[in-house]
């Protein structure tokens, strides 16, 4: 059996591929902690795993659903686990006031998530938002 560091890792990998991807709910409850807190929430959204949910199943994956996580890179450290990561996504909704413009688009990711258990206690994150709107924006 792998170091702490490696299976929080996985269960990081795994939240990305199966609920930020695809959308499953069961991996979501059974990885959020319910003292949850998204220290780095999206305007508008409540920093508790109900806002992040809400953010991918409401806002994200209706604008890009066919969004796709690329992790380029995991270092893991004590009970935090860093992710360098893509998402690449055909714009067919509204995302941030932009109506559908059918562009494949593509922005990275930098989150810090410390897990307590092997559950989603905090969270951190740094998106490269402004260059997702110059895609959508462009031309």
């Amino acid at each position: 059996m792998g170091t702490e560091q490696e299976t929080n890792k996985t269960i990081v990998a795994d939240f990305n591929k199966g609920f930020i991807e695809q959308g499953d709910m069961e991996i979501f409850h059974r990885t959020m902690h319910p003292e949850f807190v998204n220290r780095t929430p999206n305007p508008g959204q409540d920093a508790t795993g109900a806002g992040v949910a809400f953010f991918f199943t409401e806002v994200l994956r209706p604008a890009f659903p066919d969004l796709e996580v690329t992790i380029h890179d995991q270092v893991a450290e004590d009970d935090r686990v860093v992710t360098r990561k893509s998402y690449r996504g055909t714009h067919k909704g509204d995302f941030a006031g932009i109506p559908a413009t059918g562009r494949e688009v593509r922005f990275s990711v930098i989150d810090i998530i410390r897990l307590c258990h092997g559950r989603y206690i905090e969270h951190w994150a740094v998106a490269d938002i402004a260059g997702l709107r110059a895609q959508l924006l462009a031309g």
